[in-house]
């Protein structure tokens, strides 16, 4: 009788206890840690791609519900302590603004290390119901009077991070219903069509302007709002291409192909709409 090997139950907790300390000093929750403050939150973002990427053992824990409750929490922390750094643009004095500034910065780094991260995690969809939930106030703050001309960079910088979730929900990798799709749209669209050309304007008007909306970003807004549409309701598809229509002099982002899409869907389900009339007033005939 041939015996049972033995199986190694291959004990997880150090790498558990490795990553979830990474993600809680990535992400700051216990606030800057002393004497090393940003050097160690960069490495420990460098552990947490690391061990993503390379250890097998860290997908295995990824179920776990300490760690998704310690990366929740990051999320949280991370958005909510930027909404509250850019409060303090509207309240500190010219003076203050440039250390506050270099905070907000910072905190931007942070998101966008995090919607890099996240969906290794499968848990980008997180990161997207806080930011939607956020969003308004984000953009409140940014279009103050107060920042009308100034803070370019961090504007931009805005861009790039609405435009990972616009992707994230755009080509389906994060399900929201269509009340959410709908006020995502209607928050980020109207920002970026604004800031667009504000930017190309600066850079015409001071050839050194460094700031700018690059051609891979402008494409990939634009292929993540248009398809972002398309996932919408006709009526809602066909409100946001009318008030794309009414405003169709800024040229950015082109809405051309949604509503192209949107024009064929309503003549098909117009048209499939009298086909199944016509069949039935037939059938009614030859009773």
């Amino acid at each position: 009788m041939s015996k049972i090997p033995n199986i190694k139950i291959v004990d997880l907790s150090p790498t558990k206890d490795m990553f979830v300390s990474a993600i809680r000093l990535a992400v700051s929750i216990e606030g800057p840690c002393f004497p090393f403050g940003d050097e160690l939150r960069i490495s420990a973002q460098e552990q947490v791609n690391y061990m993503l990427v390379e250890d097998r053992d860290t997908t295995v824990i990824m179920a776990d519900d300490e760690v998704q409750s310690v990366v929740r929490m990051g999320v949280y922390n991370i958005i909510h302590s930027f909404e509250m750094d850019l409060s303090s643009l509207l309240l500190d004095s010219a003076v203050e603004l440039e250390g506050v500034y270099d905070r907000i910065m910072k905190r931007v780094s942070d998101l966008e290390w995090m919607c890099n991260v996240l969906p290794k995690m499968d848990l980008m969809k997180n990161f997207v119901l806080n930011w939607a939930g956020t969003s308004s106030k984000i953009l409140g703050i940014i279009e103050d009077k107060k920042l009308d001309h100034a803070m370019w960079g961090l504007k931009v910088k805005l861009i790039e991070v609405a435009c990972k979730v616009l992707e994230a929900v755009g080509y389906g990798s994060v399900i929201l219903p269509t009340p959410g799709r709908v006020q995502l749209l209607k928050t980020w669209f109207p920002y970026v069509r604004k800031i667009k050309p504000l930017l190309d304007l600066k850079a015409v008007e001071d050839s050194g302007f460094p700031y700018k909306m690059d051609e891979d970003l402008c494409q990939a807004i634009e292929g993540a709002i248009v398809s972002l549409i398309l996932t919408l309701p006709s009526n809602d598809q066909a409100d946001i291409l009318a008030d794309w229509m009414r405003s169709r002099e800024v040229g950015y982002p082109d809405l051309s192909e949604a509503f192209e899409v949107w024009c064929y869907r309503t003549k098909s389900a117009k048209r499939r709409l009298l086909e199944g009339l016509d069949g039935h007033g037939d059938a009614a005939l030859s009773s």
